[in-house]
């Protein structure tokens, strides 16, 4: 499993050597399609491994505790209203009731309480699936970009053992499948970007000439599959519409370098021209997808504002009508997330959540057994301090890195970070809203990528000298097991273990500000 070599696949075109198939020179050619890892079967047994673990520590002790915890009680009722009426349900006025977000992540929800029952065990099990997904996608996604299965491991492990995704994984609420269809997506773009460098480089090599043609554009399958992706996160939480615009720009930005690669004198327009067709159809499929999650409030006459326009003394003609009294909903869940300042002891703000300010605590009892006079069981949303603490020192690596060497893949996960992170930052300035530390969920797999991609630069690649790659390969190494140490120290208070308070006080690093 060879270390990454970061290689430049971008930057300044240089001219071609002819000293391949149709003239196509060798920078070019790695340049389109650097080769991947030889090593395909021991990478699926080593994913297979990792995502065994992953979902072994999630499944350990999921009933507990038996009861709704933070905002289960929300979002695991919904789930059961939905599998029982098709919509959000008050059983009070027996009709449809008002709602913060999109249905999707209840539907999902709903699907495990339909198997395993409308128990702990059934309202959890789908988010424990969503996170070994999820773990999967970075092993895959990180091997892929760093062309070397160890790094691709390295993340995996990374996300396996932190607390953030572990704890997300263990509980009823929306953000680990926000999570999941944001990293899905940003997979398929991935994959989108070098099935198109692979269908140039094959136009190049047949002696095609990228300034007077072009390869036949076939349909761009994995764009369109990360559009539908995208669209299921928005209709899990609005908060993937950054992430929906951010794929769009990089789809196009990738299109432009990928033809001034190969050689287009034109690259930007020809981009804008060859591929704008298919951008609609992106923002397209996003539209749809997201309108079909709201199938159960279209179906349901009782629905919350389901006849808005009749209800107010207007006509409601087919399809616009309900289409109009959808928008009205959304104008009223937007003015309800606009107008959300409520003071929360677990609120934080943006720049806290890259320094662990303000963790959340999901459940804490002071019930229970020990070995002293007085005890502590909690289940706190702490992201695992050795690694969090490394992001902010990597993202600044990162950033010198892309800079330095033009690198696309820097760039990308400095963008996907961003754009679970910063958004946050104008809401905080212009309506001082209610926020939480797991807003940041979406961002985490691009985080913790850009950290792997940071042990890579340590480790050096197969050109680096030995003495170079022993040493980094140590201080990788090193780094993985202090943030498997840090995992197992806080251990008992991701998954609510009864201990000492003095145990429980121990692991309260920042005093107040996690307590």
């Amino acid at each position: 499993m060879p270390a990454t070599e970061l290689t430049v696949e971008s930057g300044p075109d240089q001219a071609a050597t002819a000293d391949g198939p149709g003239g196509v020179g060798a920078d070019v050619r790695r340049r389109l399609h650097p080769p991947m890892p030889s090593d395909r079967l021991v990478s699926w047994l080593v994913t297979a491994g990792i995502a065994a673990i992953a979902a072994t520590l999630r499944l350990i002790g999921l009933g507990f505790p038996k009861t709704k915890i933070f905002d289960e009680i929300y979002y695991a009722t919904d789930a059961h209203h939905l599998v029982q009426h098709g919509v959000e349900w008050d059983d009070k006025t027996n009709s449809g009731s008002f709602i913060a977000h999109p249905p999707l992540g209840k539907w999902i929800i709903g699907l495990g309480e339909q198997i395993f029952g409308y128990n702990a065990i059934g309202w959890r099990i789908t988010s424990v699936v969503a996170g070994v997904i999820a773990v999967v996608l970075v092993i895959r996604l990180g091997r892929r970009m760093f062309r070397s299965t160890l790094l691709g491991a390295v993340a995996g492990l990374l996300m396996t053992l932190d607390g953030m995704a572990f704890v997300s994984s263990r509980v009823a609420l929306l953000d680990i499948f926000l999570m999941l269809f944001v990293l899905a997506g940003f997979v398929c773009a991935v994959l989108d970007r070098e099935q198109s460098r692979r269908r140039w480089l094959a136009f190049l090599d047949a002696g095609g000439d990228a300034e007077h043609g072009r390869p036949r554009h076939g349909i761009p399958w994995w764009r369109l599959s990360g559009a539908a992706l995208l669209g299921c996160g928005m209709a899990v939480k609005w908060s993937a519409l950054w992430y929906i615009l951010l794929f769009v720009a990089l789809i196009y930005v990738w299109e432009a370098h990928t033809r001034r690669t190969a050689g287009a004198r034109h690259p930007w327009r020809d981009a804008l021209l060859d591929e704008f067709g298919w951008l609609l159809a992106s923002l397209a499929i996003f539209t749809v997808v997201y309108v079909a999650s709201w199938a159960g409030w279209f179906a349901n006459d009782h629905s919350w504002d389901r006849h808005w326009l009749r209800d107010h003394g207007h006509a409601e003609p087919p399809l616009i009508g309900p289409l109009y009294n959808l928008f009205q909903y959304h104008r009223d869940i937007l003015a309800f997330h606009t107008g959300l300042s409520t003071k929360h002891d677990y609120q934080s703000w943006p720049m806290q959540w890259l320094t662990l300010g303000r963790p959340v605590a999901y459940y804490y009892s002071p019930d229970g057994l020990c070995t002293a006079s007085q005890c502590s069981a909690e289940i706190l949303l702490l992201g695992t301090p050795v690694l969090w603490w490394a992001f902010i020192p990597t993202l600044v690596a990162v950033a010198w890195w892309s800079i330095a060497k033009r690198d696309w893949r820097g760039w990308f996960l400095l963008l996907t970070s961003a754009a679970g992170i910063l958004p946050w930052v104008y809401y905080e300035l212009s309506d001082h809203r209610t926020m939480f530390y797991f807003y940041a969920l979406p961002s985490e797999p691009f985080l913790v990528l850009a950290v792997t991609m940071a042990l890579g630069m340590i480790i050096g690649g197969p050109r680096a000298r030995p003495e170079r790659r022993l040493g980094g390969t140590l201080v990788a190494g090193g780094f993985v097991a202090l943030v498997a140490l840090c995992f197992l120290y806080f251990y008992p208070i991701y998954v609510g273990e009864t201990i000492t308070y003095s145990q429980w006080y121990a692991r309260m690093w920042l005093g107040n500000k996690w307590i």
